[in-house]
Order: C-alpha cells, then sequence, then structure tokens
C-alpha cells in the first residue's frame, strides 16, 4: 500500500492537493492569532498609516491632484503587499521542499511516515481547537526591518518563521501531502498554493481597506468558528492519513474522473 500511494500522490490529482493547500492558507489568515494583525501589517510593510490606507473617494475640489495621490497610495499598498507575500512564500516554499526532499529520503517506510504525518496534524488540529495548552504561545522576532517596501520581502520572511506556532497547524497539512510524493516540483507548486491561499486575501484587504472593513470585521467577531472548523479540517485529514483514507480517496477519485489521462502534473 506504501508503493501504492507513493505513486498516486506523485501522478495523482494534484488540483486536489493544491485545493487544500490554499484553504489551509486561508484558514491561516482567517485565524485569531494573524487576523487582528493584518492592519498592522499593512501599515508596516507600506510604509503607510491606517488613515493612508483609506480608498475612499476625495471631496469635491480635490481635482487631479486627490486621483493622482490615490494611484500612488495604491500603487505602494500593492507593491508592499506583494513583497511581503513574496517574502513568506519564499521561506514556505524552501521549508516545504526541504521535507518533501526528506519524504523522498524515507521513501521505503512509506507506511510509517505517513502514520506519523497523520499523527503529527491530528495534535496540531488538536492545537489549533486551543485543547493542547502550550502549543498556542507565539514567537515572535523582535528585530525587524525598517519599515516600508525596502524592508517589506524581510518581513515576510521574518513573518514566515516567527509565526510558525500559529501557521504551523495549517502548514503541516501541506507538509504531509508534499512529503508523500517526496516530489520537489509537486512541493513547490503546494507551498505556492498555500503561499497564494495565505497571501491574497491580505493584498485585497490592502487595496480595498475601507470596502472590507465590515467583512474584516465581521470575519473577527466570528474567528471562534473559524478556528473550529479549521482544527475539525486538521484532524479529518490526519486521520485520513493515519487510516489509509486519503489513500483510498484518490484511488477513487483517479478510476472515477478523467484528469487528463491519470495526472494532472
Amino acid at each position: 500500500m506504501g508503493e501504492e500511494f507513493a505513486s498516486i500522490a506523485g501522478t495523482g490529482p494534484l488540483v486536489l492537493a493544491i485545493g487544500v493547500a490554499a484553504i489551509a492558507g486561508l484558514v491561516s489568515i482567517l485565524s485569531p492569532c494573524v487576523l487582528p494583525l493584518i492592519p498592522g501589517y499593512l501599515s508596516y510593510v507600506t510604509g503607510l498609516a491606517g488613515s493612508d490606507l483609506d480608498d475612499s473617494p476625495e471631496p469635491d475640489g480635490a481635482g487631479g491632484v486627490a486621483v493622482r495621490t490615490r494611484r500612488h497610495t495604491r500603487g505602494r499598498v500593492l507593491a508592499g503587499t506583494l513583497l511581503f507575500v513574496l517574502g513568506f512564500a519564499v521561506v514556505f516554499t524552501l521549508l516545504v521542499t526541504l521535507v518533501a526532499n526528506i519524504g523522498f529520503a524515507l521513501k521505503s517506510h512509506q507506511d510509517v511516515l505517513n502514520i506519523a504525518l497523520g499523527v503529527l496534524v491530528i495534535v496540531l488540529g488538536l492545537a489549533y481547537l486551543g485543547w493542547i495548552p502550550g502549543l498556542q504561545r507565539e514567537m515572535r522576532i523582535r528585530r525587524l526591518p525598517a519599515a516600508g517596501l525596502l524592508g517589506a520581502p524581510v518581513f515576510g520572511g521574518i513573518f514566515a518563521l516567527s509565526w510558525l506556532p500559529c501557521t504551523g497547524p495549517t502548514l503541516s497539512v501541506v507538509l504531509a501531502l508534499a512529503t508523500t510524493s517526496g516530489q520537489t516540483s509537486r512541493a513547490v507548486t503546494l507551498a505556492l498554493a498555500y503561499s497564494l491561499g495565505l497571501g491574497l486575501p491580505f493584498v485585497l484587504f490592502g487595496l480595498f481597506f475601507r470596502k472590507l472593513l465590515g467583512v474584516f470585521r465581521a470575519i473577527r467577531r466570528n474567528s471562534r468558528w473559524v478556528t473550529r472548523i479549521g482544527g475539525v479540517l486538521l484532524i479529518l485529514v490526519g486521520i485520513a492519513l493515519v487510516s489509509g483514507g486519503w489513500n483510498h480517496f484518490l484511488v477513487w477519485l483517479l478510476t472515477t474522473f478523467n484528469f487528463g489521462g491519470g495526472t494532472l502534473l
């Protein structure tokens, strides 16, 4: 079964794995330990105060100066957020690729590896629900680069490392999916999908700061449910890895649907 699953994971429906990775990233940014800090992150990586991020129309009489100011602000916000996302995407990609190559080296022990990864995902899912004390502790790096565009990618890398206790539970799903294949190209793809799920909402919130404030506050009010749903999903993925249910699901998916001749690579 281990060799069969390794083959499926390496040549199976990549779209499914990408979807899981992107959702994991989305759950990360909606978690209570990341979501409330987004406005602060935006100010830091763009060098703009919260009021400067407002994209609402200027009063009448502002003329072309106001239009140019808003365009400059939005351009700066877009550049800052993309550089920030690039910073943590590089770190996450290197991390996932490293783990995937370790998984490739341990391919002869695939069954044991799947069970170990599944147990890890379950434990982190329980921690995400707050049921394991001590695993929700934050470890932030205090020395930060200068605020603004030049420091944005560095700050993104620091975010990826210092917030691993917070993003770790969801990132563990991506690590598990990448490890089962041991393929560098697949690991990079999943890491980028995770970074996209984590980074796209950040970019959108920066570009449409005022318009999305209501959505931001609504999600924040219901962040407990986001955490609970995310924790349950992590536990289900972990159980599927431990029990072999993920293997059987992929086999069923490949035999039921035509994924371009059986592969999406």
